[in-house]
């Protein structure tokens, strides 16, 4: 090995490595920042401009694509016609290629990063560069990750030369390429997922879960993009896929609702509790266990905000398998840490994007169910409106109903001391909508009496709001949309109902 060039945007461990490649006689040919480092250390450099005799340009977006460059990693060793072709322009071998490319995925993350910015994160001569080498693994080598230098530095000092070594770390790069360019496509394709175009999606750093949805299953965690991969794990278990799925669930919830610090309560990703206090979380808390302390038992809670000593205490008071929110102080965290089996974890609200779920054979794609209606610009459809009280419960239900499994009911009110919106009464995955109020009234802890009612989609027939009438609700929010509205508006006219039509349906299943 003579030459290698060395441009990498991960500059872990890079001066140690080309040090050991000097030590090695290896000559090093680097561009821009990298070779800067380089020389900062005190080593000598040849600059890609000396070999190709054509200086960087554009801000450096074209420096290495040229013959020079991979005209000396692509030739083949044993094919003496590439290396007479390579004699007759005067270019030099290149048997060592060290790149990693342009941090894209780092810069989506970027709170203010315009789509420009993100576009000049996409590397063009990067990802050429490595797939050339891998190409041509038989006689060059190829490195994407620093956690390989030493490994090269063995095979090339003489130590420890290891067969198949090209193979491999070709395999390695194909794959950093194809994971590069999936999540350039994907972001791309936000909002796209109505269009007929290809999609693609690349699954990084993979965590291995306790286990699936059951014990005998096996279970994998991929980084997809910034969202829950991006929380701290202060402690507990490992997570299963089922606690990912819940802590996704409550902490969506959670981060959805309005008015105040919010408290999210959910098993098998349907919520058992949830309020909203003025008076802050642990009122919040105090609020959305009692929808439902027997499903709360063994649940994950969601906040949307900083988790003090106090919340933590009364969180402990149960047992819970996740809690997550975007803070926690420090004596929360050492209260918490008294139920070493809690997960405890600290996680950005994730940002809307796309939403993606398998059957065999095919991956649907679909939008995020973004954008809440202010029900007081909804249509009222009923005689009687509601009272600023009503919309205020109004308002809670129809944010809580979306994350509800369909058919969906929740029944809310106001705390007329503390002021909370909290949830009476939820509703969850029945096959008919009928059958979710009656869950609800089955369910109930608290008086059903002059609560609110919200439906994730239209009442098909009037009995339905006939029976949360029955049940003591004196308003309703719902979609519609359905052919009998008529007959359902004149129910709720009847029983002096207040209704009021959003025109936007839930459907969660």
């Amino acid at each position: 090995m003579k030459r290698a060039l060395i441009s990498v945007t991960d500059k872990t461990g890079l001066i140690p490595f080309a040090e050991g490649l000097v030590r090695a006689g290896v000559e090093l040919v680097s561009t821009g920042g990298t070779a800067s480092a380089l020389e900062a250390a005190g080593l000598v450099v040849t600059r890609v401009a000396d070999l190709t005799r054509f200086p960087e340009m554009m801000d450096g977006r074209v420096k290495t694509l040229h013959p020079s460059i991979f005209g000396g990693i692509l030739a083949r060793r044993r094919r003496e016609d590439d290396l007479a072709a390579l004699a007759g322009h005067g270019i030099g071998l290149i048997d060592l290629v060290v790149v990693n490319l342009y941090a894209f995925e780092a810069a989506t993350r970027r709170p203010n990063a315009t789509s420009g910015d993100i576009i000049e994160q996409i590397d063009i001569g990067g990802p050429s560069l490595i797939r050339a080498a891998a190409k041509n693994h038989q006689d060059v080598l190829v490195a994407v990750d620093p956690a390989d230098y030493p490994r090269i530095l063995a095979h090339i000092e003489g130590a420890s030369p290891e067969p198949g070594i090209g193979f491999a770390l070709a395999a390695k790069a194909f794959a950093h390429t194809a994971r590069y360019d999936s999540a350039i496509a994907a972001w791309f394709a936000r909002g796209l997922a109505e269009s007929a175009e290809d999609f693609t999606v690349a699954g990084t750093s993979p965590v291995p879960l306790r286990y699936g949805e059951n014990p005998h299953q096996n279970a994998t965690f991929y980084r997809t993009g910034p969202g829950y991969a991006d929380a701290v794990i202060h402690q507990g278990k490992v997570l299963s896929y089922n606690n990912w799925l819940d802590a996704a669930a409550a902490y969506d919830l959670v981060n959805d609702l309005t008015g105040g610090p919010a408290v999210a309560i959910v098993k098998h990703m349907n919520p058992c509790g949830l309020a909203v206090s003025p008076l802050g979380h642990e009122d919040a808390w105090q609020e959305a266990l009692a929808t439902d302390p027997t499903s709360a038992f063994g649940g994950i809670v969601a906040l949307n905000g900083r988790v003090t000593g106090a919340v933590a205490r009364r969180l402990t008071e149960l047992f819970l398998e996740v809690v997550v929110a975007p803070a926690f102080d420090d004596d929360a965290l050492v209260i918490l840490s008294a139920k070493k089996n809690l997960r405890v974890l600290e996680c950005p609200p994730a940002p809307a994007g796309l939403q993606l779920r398998s059957i065999r054979g095919a991956l649907l794609v679909q939008g995020d169910d973004t954008g809440y209606r202010d029900l007081r610009s909804c249509n009222v459809v009923t005689t009687r409106a509601p009272t600023d009280a009503e919309y205020r419960a109004l308002q809670f239900a129809w944010e809580a109903v979306k994350h509800v499994k369909s058919n969906a009911i929740v029944f809310a009110d106001q705390d007329p001391s503390s002021h909370a919106l909290r949830s009476v009464a939820i509703g969850a995955g029945q096959m008919s909508r009928v059958d979710s109020v009656a869950l609800c009234r089955m369910k109930a802890r608290r008086p059903l009496e002059g609560t609110v009612a919200a439906s994730d989609a239209f009442f098909p027939f009037r009995d339905g709001v006939e029976l949360l009438h029955a049940a003591g609700a004196t308003a309703i929010v719902q979609p519609g949309g359905s052919v009998r509205d008529a007959e359902v508006i004149a129910a709720a006219n009847e029983l002096g109902l207040a209704m009021v039509f959003t025109g936007q349906r839930h459907f969660r299943h």
